[in-house]
């Protein structure tokens, strides 16, 4: 099962750290951000990468055409003029990098990808965010009802602080909690080939006209996840998930399971 990963946007909210790369090749821990979701997949078994390149996708192309090259042990021989790696120290991920365009909207990237996903199911998400998400309790969730479509439903944390009041009287006080009401798209989406039958063409926006339809023809289903999720669509954002990092990062499922 293939998994995609769009990675074209200009991430104009990020332009601080963007205007020499794309946003999903803005590091955290020392890595890309994309580096990190596509560990969260490999970690649970899909090893199998589809991404969808647009601005300065030739970062990323360059990026994994090193990364065997500058991970892990070399052993280079310079009178015989050959280099040997340690095959242990890379990893075992199929990744095919599609251009999509420059200007291409979120639902044309995925619809460029069609050729490239061979008529399967397949998960999608965006190349900015994380989460400690089972994937294995989503697919399992996905089979169940049998529709095309399961966007992963999530409570992202609030902005500030949260204050319980008593008439003017401060009786709680919580930095910044995860939201009590509310669901928003998370992304990890799992959905059938019947998805591209949804999306006219390069100007799609995915997030409108199709999951709208979707879910008007009861096409779409939401997977709840409780626990963490965290995007990246500010300078605030990186910083936040740079601290998380440090502190253990939630989402780094191939260090707490191994």
């Amino acid at each position: 099962m293939k998994t995609a990963i769009l990675a074209g946007g200009m991430g104009s909210r990020l332009s601080e750290e963007t205007v020499a790369r794309p946003k999903p090749m803005v590091e955290v821990g020392g890595r890309p951000i994309l580096w990190h979701i596509m560990k969260i997949y490999a970690h649970q078994g899909h090893r199998d990468f589809v991404v969808a390149l647009g601005y300065r996708g030739e970062c990323i192309k360059r990026y994994f055409a090193d990364y065997a090259s500058l991970t892990g042990d070399l052993m280079i021989d310079i009178g015989a003029g050959t280099v040997e790696r340690n095959e242990e120290a890379i990893e075992g991920w199929r990744i095919q990098l599609v251009e999509t365009g420059l200007h291409t909207n979120t639902g044309g990237r995925i619809k460029r990808l069609a050729q490239s996903i061979d008529n399967e199911r397949f998960f999608l998400t965006w190349g900015d965010g994380v989460a400690d998400i089972d994937l294995e309790a989503l697919l399992a969730f996905h089979k169940s009802h049998g529709r095309i479509a399961t966007v992963t439903a999530v409570r992202p944390p609030a902005r500030f602080g949260k204050l319980g009041l008593d008439g003017d009287v401060v009786r709680t006080f919580s930095e910044k909690p995860q939201l009590e009401e509310g669901w928003i798209n998370g992304a990890f989406f799992v959905l059938e080939p019947a998805i591209f039958d949804y999306i006219a063409g390069d100007d799609t926006l995915f997030e409108r006209e199709p999951l709208e339809a979707l879910a008007a023809d009861g096409q779409l289903m939401a997977y709840r996840h409780e626990s963490f999720w965290q995007c990246m669509d500010t300078v605030r954002d990186r910083y936040l998930l740079e601290r998380l990092w440090e502190n253990g990062a939630p989402w780094k499922l191939w260090d707490q399971h191994s």
